[in-house]
């Protein structure tokens, strides 16, 4: 079975250390909250220079790490070893640490944070640290999955979080968790206990915009709001800097993929599921799906890639701004 990072840190809380350890996966975020918190806690901060060895994976091979794992500590019960980027060290290197982990040294926590992709599971070395330690598989959360991402979060915290809030996060950052859970971070000394964090909040402290952001922009093209949609587009022109139009085509191509979605659903009922939203955004795609026909959304489509296009050069004159690009390509889409 699996384990989380939350079991995995209980059970670090309460002193039950394997000799090996391997983080992994395509969430680097995770990686990064359980190996942290090895580096913070395991031991004292006053025994750290002695104790406590942080490696880096393009800097040392296996037979270094290995001779670190083996020293037994100076001062502290245990000798914690952090290989950090230990992607970086060559795979051929890795069959190494298979003989040491038959008999590891007793007083060392050896700690692999493998990022961006997973250990071959076939490999000896990942079957020997399966077998001697843990390995924790850090799970990839895909873009649709982060609102629900954020609330929980939130929710770990002791607050709540608006929907609109939500979004404009999920829209300003992406599905960077790591970035996600900093910014959220700032805000969390600011309210008061069991405290909501509003749009305006996160407008005042982040620097996202509640009325002009691309969540407002693709609200208002589902509208076919062309007073909200001008305004929000000239923002966008006046601060091209803030709102660069790759990120915005980016987030307007999954949002008519969504909509086309929704035309196709069989069941309704089930449309927040499967799109991945709040229930409160379904009745926003319930009403873009009824101004635009799947025709129209195919042409929209078509309207993005020609603006992306055009954004990098191709079929532009190099007069047109990315401003006047964005301006036409919304004047087609909700016309």
């Amino acid at each position: 079975m699996a384990i989380t990072e939350k079991q995995l840190i209980e059970d670090l809380e309460a002193g039950k250390y394997k000799p090996v350890y391997l983080l992994t996966g395509e969430e680097n975020h995770y990686i990064d909250v359980v190996s942290d918190w090895m580096e913070e806690h395991i031991v004292d901060p006053t025994l750290r220079d002695f104790d406590q060895t942080v490696l880096y994976g393009r800097d040392v091979d296996m037979k270094t790490v290995i001779g670190h794992a083996k020293r037994y500590p100076m001062m502290s019960p245990v000798h914690l070893v952090l290989v950090k980027e230990a992607q970086d060290i060559d795979t051929r290197q890795w069959e190494v640490l298979a003989s040491y982990l038959q008999q590891p040294a007793p007083q060392t926590v050896l700690v692999f944070c493998y990022r961006h992709k997973k250990l071959d599971k076939r490999t000896a070395a990942y079957k020997a640290i399966d077998k001697a330690g843990v390995v924790y598989e850090s799970p990839r959360v895909y873009e649709n999955q982060v609102p629900a991402w954020i609330r929980n979060e939130v929710a770990s915290r002791g607050f709540t979080i608006g929907d609109k809030a939500s979004m404009m996060l999920v829209e300003f950052l992406g599905a960077d968790l790591g970035k996600i859970a900093g910014e959220l971070g700032k805000l969390y000394p600011l309210l008061p206990a069991g405290g909501a964090i509003t749009a305006e909040l996160v407008e005042q402290q982040i620097g996202v915009s509640k009325d002009y952001n691309v969540f407002e922009l693709q609200s208002a093209i589902g509208r076919r709001d062309p007073v909200m949609c001008n305004r929000i587009v000239n923002y966008f022109a006046a601060n091209p800097k803030k709102n660069p139009i790759q990120p915005v085509l980016t987030i307007l191509y999954g949002y008519f993929l969504k909509i086309m979605f929704y035309h196709q659903l069989e069941n309704k009922s089930d449309a927040a599921k499967a799109l991945g939203c709040a229930p409160i955004f379904v009745k926003d795609y319930a009403q873009a799906a009824a101004n635009y026909s799947l025709g129209k959304l195919a042409s929209c489509i078509g309207y993005l890639y020609e603006a992306d296009l055009r954004s990098k050069g191709v079929r532009n004159s190099g007069t047109v701004t990315d401003g006047e690009i964005l301006k036409e390509l919304v004047f087609k889409v909700i016309h």
